[in-house]
């Protein structure tokens, strides 16, 4: 059904309906309306400026240590991803999350494991509650020693 004011009156506001297929109605309404938009600046760059082999005796020698020095542009980051995968990147080997604490000025040391020697894809994602950046890099992990 359609109905609107029949008096004479024209500042009198007008509300009109139509029939849903689902018994409801629609209401439309003109006029203005306000909401209020935030811009977060995000994480704008990840870079790997480093990647150094963990000295360890024969004892420890099951895994090769390498530890990742990290920086980043924008927000401050909350979390840290890394994906090692085989050389070409296509095939994921290990996913490890960790939440993280950065105080002042993005620069961290990532530390990951490798169960054996050879080259890998790795990429390190950083994030926070509005956006995320990534580093790659390859890196050829030998008994110890990496490049």
């Amino acid at each position: 059904p359609t109905g609107a004011s029949s008096n004479s009156d024209t500042s009198t506001p007008v509300k009109s309906m139509e029939d849903n297929p689902d018994g409801g109605c629609h209401i439309y309404r003109n006029g203005y309306y306000r909401t209020g938009i935030s811009v977060v600046e995000g994480i704008l760059e990840v870079n790997i400026i480093q990647m150094m082999s963990i000295q360890m005796t024969e004892s420890q020698a099951e895994n090769s240590l390498v530890d990742f020095v990290v920086t980043c542009q924008g927000s401050l980051p909350t979390d840290v991803c890394t994906v090692v995968s085989d050389p070409t990147c296509q095939v994921s080997k290990s996913v490890v999350c960790d939440p993280i604490t950065v105080t002042d000025e993005c620069l961290l040391t990532i530390r990951r494991a490798f169960e054996e020697p050879g080259t890998y894809c790795i990429n390190i994602t950083l994030g926070d509650d509005t956006s995320q950046a990534l580093a790659s890099a390859l890196i050829s992990v030998n008994g110890g020693e990496s490049t």
